[in-house]
C-alpha cells in the first residue's frame, strides 16, 4: 500500500462520510444551484475532513494500548506499528492546522465552528467518552458542530429544524454504535471502553427506540412547518424507511458497524437517493414551476 495509503488509513476516509451534514447547510439554505455557494460548502466539508482526520491520528496516539486489546482496531496504523506515535501526533498537528487555515479563509463563522470542534473533541477525548450518556452527548454536538459549520459556510440564518434533527438523528447514531460494540465485544467490551460498563444492550436499545421517535417525530413537524405548500412531506417515507432500515442492520446478527453501514448497504444509498430527489424537488424545481 505504501506509506502514503498508510497515512490515508491513518485519517479513515470511511469515516468522511459524517462531515457530509455540512452540506446541509448549502442544500436547505437553498444555495446548491449556486456556483459559489457550492464551492464554499466543499471546501468546509474538506476542512473538516483535514480536522476529523488529525483528531483520529492524535486519538489513535492516546488510545493505541487499548487499541491493541481490540479484534479490530489492533490493525490501524500507530497500534500495528506502521507508523510511530509521534510521526501521527505531527501528521495531526500538521492535518488540524490546515483544517483551521482552510475553515477560516472561507468565513469566520467556519473557522470558529473548527476552533469548537476541535475543543469539544479534546474534552470528549480526555473526559466525556468515561461517561456514559455524555459520551454520546458529545458525538452529536460534533455533528450539530458540522452541521453549523455549512450553514456559516454560505452565510444562511440558522435553523433551529436542522440543530434538532441533526442532534436527535446523531444521539440515534451513537447509542447504535453503543450497541454495536457492546455486541461484537462481548465480556471485552470494558477492556476497549470502560463506560460501556454502565451500558446494557437492553438499556441501549431503549434509548435507541426513544431518539429514533424523537427523529421521525422532529423531521415531521419540520416538514409541515417549514413549508407552506406541504409538498415536503412526501419525503418523510424515505426518512422511516432510512431509520428503520439502519435499526434492522444495527440488529441483525449482531449488526455491522454503524460508521460504515451506510457505505456498505445498498438500500439504504437508494434511501438516501430517493430523499435527495425528493428535497431538491421541493426546494429548487417547484419555486421554478410555480414562478
Amino acid at each position: 500500500m505504501g506509506i502514503a495509503g498508510t497515512y490515508l488509513r491513518l485519517v479513515r476516509p470511511k469515516q468522511w462520510t459524517k462531515n457530509g451534514f455540512v452540506l446541509a447547510g448549502v442544500i436547505f439554505a437553498h444555495e446548491a444551484l449556486v456556483v459559489s455557494s457550492v464551492a464554499k460548502a466543499l471546501l468546509a466539508f474538506v476542512a473538516f475532513c483535514a480536522l476529523s482526520g488529525a483528531v483520529y491520528a492524535a486519538n489513535d496516539v492516546l488510545d493505541v494500548e487499548e487499541d491493541r486489546k481490540h479484534p479490530r482496531k489492533r490493525r490501524r496504523p500507530v497500534a500495528s506499528g506502521e507508523i510511530s506515535p509521534p510521526s501521527a501526533l505531527v501528521f495531526a498537528a500538521l492535518l488540524g492546522a490546515a483544517g483551521l487555515g482552510l475553515g477560516f479563509a472561507i468565513d469566520l463563522g467556519v473557522g470558529i465552528a473548527g476552533v469548537s470542534y476541535l475543543a469539544l473533541q479534546a474534552v470528549y477525548t480526555t473526559t466525556l467518552k468515561h461517561t456514559a450518556i455524555l459520551d454520546v452527548m458529545s458525538i452529536s454536538a460534533g455533528f450539530v458542530i458540522r452541521a453549523l459549520a455549512g450553514v456559516a459556510a454560505v452565510g444562511s440564518p440558522i435553523s433551529p429544524w436542522l440543530i434538532v434533527c441533526t442532534a436527535l438523528l446523531t444521539l440515534f447514531l451513537g447509542f447504535s454504535k453503543r450497541r454495536h460494540e457492546l455486541a461484537s465485544l462481548g465480556e471485552g467490551a470494558t477492556v476497549h471502553r470502560r463506560n460501556l460498563a454502565d451500558y446494557s444492550v437492553p438499556l441501549l436499545d431503549e434509548m435507541m427506540n426513544i431518539m429514533i421517535s424523537a427523529t421521525i417525530i422532529a423531521y415531521v413537524l419540520y416538514t409541515f412547518f417549514e413549508y407552506e405548500n406541504y409538498y415536503m412531506m412526501a419525503s418523510i417515507p424515505f426518512v422511516v424507511y432510512g431509520v428503520f432500515r439502519y435499526m434492522l442492520l444495527v440488529h441483525r446478527d449482531g449488526g455491522g458497524n454503524p460508521d460504515t453501514l451506510l457505505l456498505a448497504d445498498r438500500p439504504l444509498q437508494v434511501s438516501l437517493f430517493l430523499w435527495l430527489v425528493v428535497v431538491g424537488t421541493v426546494i429548487y424545481l417547484i419555486p421554478l414551476w410555480n414562478g
